[in-house]
């Protein structure tokens, strides 16, 4: 008799250890980091924090210096079009990028007078048509974004677009992660 009881409990302690084993797993809650938005006056803090920072005083000197300051004045120059995402008609001006760039495949151009690193992320299958670019084509471009560092003597654009004798030879893919 002990036999079948042992038999019978033995089966039960099983499953209702599988089902409480299986309940605590759905009810832990993901532990994914929460970036919390700061407000207006939390972001000012922050950057007041940073500019105290030694690489915030760098930065804050460069801008003041003359080469900083006309990275800023070529920046502001193609704001418009930069923010309308609209067509700016550029001239390559070089294949390389300044030395001791790290910013991947780019070639310089001349936009409105000033010279800009055009930065590309292509795949390779764009990558061909973009390396048959030659000094002093004249191309037409779109970009969401520019930026600049005080590494660089030149704003750096980010290639989202590019046609050349009306033929695109480059178009920026979307990511998959919908970034």
């Amino acid at each position: 008799m002990k036999k079948i009881i042992y038999a019978l409990i033995l089966p039960l302690v099983a499953v209702s250890g599988l089902v409480f084993a299986n309940s605590e797993i759905k009810n832990e809650t993901p532990k994914k980091p929460t970036s919390k938005t700061l407000s207006a006056a939390e972001r000012k803090v922050e950057l007041k924090k940073w500019e105290a920072t030694p690489d915030g005083i760098k930065v804050k000197k460069w801008k003041a210096s003359p080469q900083g300051k006309k990275v800023l004045a070529d920046i502001a120059k193609i704001s418009k079009p930069i923010k309308t995402f609209t067509n700016m008609e550029a001239v390559v001006t070089s294949l390389s990028l300044p030395p001791g760039s790290q910013l991947g495949f780019g070639v310089m151009v001349r936009i409105n007078g000033g010279d800009y690193i055009l930065r590309f992320e292509p795949q390779m299958s764009q990558l061909e048509q973009l390396q048959s670019l030659k000094v002093n084509d004249k191309i037409i471009l779109k970009s969401h974004s520019i930026s600049y560092a005080p590494k660089y003597s030149y704003s750096i654009l980010s290639g989202d677009y590019v046609e050349r004798d009306s033929k695109v030879i480059y178009k920026r893919v979307a990511s998959e992660d919908g970034c």
